[in-house]
Formats: structure tokens, C-alpha cells, sequence
């Protein structure tokens, strides 16, 4: 695969715009009930039991799912074509 970074990046920057719309959605629906912190303060952002970490983990979730996707799919289409042995 010639491609990797275009690959990581692509994917991971829609994969965290789509998660971004499922975090949107996840948290207009739990409220802020489950969480006690905001989480916007130093390494807050990113620890899962804060609003805002919890937001942040989705999008990375979905972002790497999307890396792995796209770079599957690149290869099953390489190999479509010929360009590239199984």
C-alpha cells in the first residue's frame, strides 16, 4: 500500500467527523446525568468518565475504525485491479 499516510489521515479525519455526529447524538441522549466533570481542564479532555473525554473517545473510536476500513478496502480494490498480489 503506496498510500499509508493518505490512508491514516483520510480516514481518520472522516472517521472522527462521523463520530463526532454520533457523539453529538450519544450525548444529547444520556444528558449530562453520567457525568459529574465538564472535562475541560488539562488531561481531562481525554479520560472517558468526563462529558468531554467521553466525546473525545468516540471520535477516536470511530477514526480508527475508519483507518482500518479504508485501508482494507484500498487493498481489496488493488487487488481488483491487478495492482496488487493477494
Amino acid at each position: 500500500m503506496k498510500s499509508i499516510w493518505l490512508t491514516i489521515v483520510a480516514g481518520f479525519v472522516t472517521g472522527m467527523g462521523n463520530g463526532s455526529v454520533f457523539t453529538c447524538a450519544f450525548l444529547l441522549a444520556v444528558g449530562r446525568g453520567p457525568f459529574n466533570e465538564a472535562g475541560l481542564w488539562f488531561m481531562d479532555p481525554y479520560d472517558p468518565r468526563t462529558f468531554q473525554g467521553t466525546a473525545d473517545w468516540i471520535m477516536f473510536t470511530f477514526g480508527i475504525a475508519f483507518v482500518m476500513i479504508l485501508g482494507y478496502a484500498l487493498k481489496q480494490h488493488a487487488i481488483i485491479e491487478g495492482l496488487q498480489e493477494e
